[in-house]
């Protein structure tokens, strides 16, 4: 089963998109976007730079969880991913992302 982009509108009347790997796990979710067209420059910017394993960058965070950032080339977040208990875990997370979504087709969200 392919991954898939689900998109939706927040309570914030901002538009966002999450990426969802083929089991239906979230693996990379994104800021809010002022606009439909900005959301949808930020899945591009998703699909491409998800090829290039310098734009991931692997963190942990103060609770000693990993997760991870996808950046664009200028260094903006892209996406961030959920928090993984190993470091093994967010490895597998990043190349779930490199795998999901050049592919992925974009969805809207279930009401």
């Amino acid at each position: 089963m392919a991954g898939k982009f689900v998109s939706s509108v927040g309570k914030d009347g901002k538009h966002y998109f999450v990426l969802k790997a083929g089991n239906g796990e979230t693996i990379l979710q994104s800021q809010g976007y002022a606009s439909e067209k900005s959301r949808d420059n930020g899945i591009e910017s998703v699909r491409k730079n998800s090829q290039e394993p310098k734009r991931f960058e692997k963190k942990v965070a103060a609770n000693g969880r990993f997760f991870f950032t996808l950046n664009a080339t200028n260094g903006q977040i892209i996406g961030k991913s959920q928090m993984y208990k190993t470091e093994s875990g967010r490895n597998n997370g990043i190349d779930s992302v490199g795998r999901n979504a050049p592919d992925a087709k974009v969805v809207a969200a279930a009401d």
